[in-house]
């Protein structure tokens, strides 16, 4: 049965704020840092709110509660904040806990780095940075606005890359990336690698239509030795930006 708490009313607005004593104490108390992103920690804090008030503890929010009776659920191996696995595992080898409300001081400030790079992706509202440019070149894919972000921060100067078509030259004189450094056709493409494989520690972004070609081919580039190589997820039938077509 679902159990539904008012979460304006009185009772549950003291729990809240008391559990968000209870968890700045254990931040302090450990030396942790709170998440970056305020909506994760609110969320996290109304959950252990509504588990002190059905359970009268503050069980994890992001785990069930196994156990009818309080002598069931004390006995079962139920996540109490802050828990066992959180300190001595999860926290300690990855930055923050499950929930994500408790972090490393180094884990809070990468992951504000990467939500800046989101919003920054998102709104396209500024440049990249170099760093920024540079990480998310090392993901193995990367997004329609993404390429746009990083064409925008080449052509400033922030970042160099190829970009590579893997299509077909016939694909290729019809519509293509406004940018494109290469076509390697992947029916052809050891021999069409060749062109740039004296260029290996540069970073490259490669595409298809759809996306499967350009993974193959990303494969085969990694496998040969290639820096780092990033594929356009959804090729170029997913590329919002500026195209161009004929042979030049």
């Amino acid at each position: 049965m679902i159990r539904k708490i008012d979460i304006n009313s009185e009772e549950f607005q003291l729990e809240l704020e008391l559990t968000k004593q209870f968890t700045d104490k254990v931040v302090a108390d450990h030396g942790f840092s709170y998440n970056p992103d305020d909506e994760i920690n609110e969320s996290i804090q109304m959950g252990l709110s509504r588990n002190k008030m059905i359970y009268g503890k503050r069980f994890c929010p992001c785990f069930m509660v196994i156990g009818e009776t309080a002598k069931e659920q004390e006995t079962s191996e139920n996540r109490l904040c802050p828990c066992t696995p959180a300190l001595t595992n999860e926290i300690p080898s990855k930055g923050s806990c499950h929930c994500g409300i408790f972090c490393t001081v180094e884990k809070a400030q990468e992951i504000e780095k990467e939500n800046d790079t989101h919003d920054a992706i998102a709104t396209h509202s500024r440049g990249l940075s170099k760093d920024e440019c540079e990480k998310l070149l090392t993901k193995n894919e990367v997004n329609s606005q993404e390429l746009e972000s990083l064409l925008e921060a080449r052509e400033l100067g922030f970042v160099k890359f190829n970009l590579v078509d893997t299509r077909e030259w016939m694909e290729w004189v019809g519509t293509r990336i406004k940018g494109t450094d290469y076509l390697i056709p992947t029916t052809s493409f050891y021999q069409a690698l060749e062109r740039i494989t004296d260029q290996k520690s540069t970073s490259v972004v490669v595409y298809c239509h759809s996306g499967s070609r350009s993974a193959y081919c990303q494969r085969i580039m990694k496998d040969l030795g290639f820096k780092s190589v990033a594929n356009l997820d959804y090729g170029i039938s997913s590329f919002g930006g500026q195209r161009e077509s004929g042979d030049n």
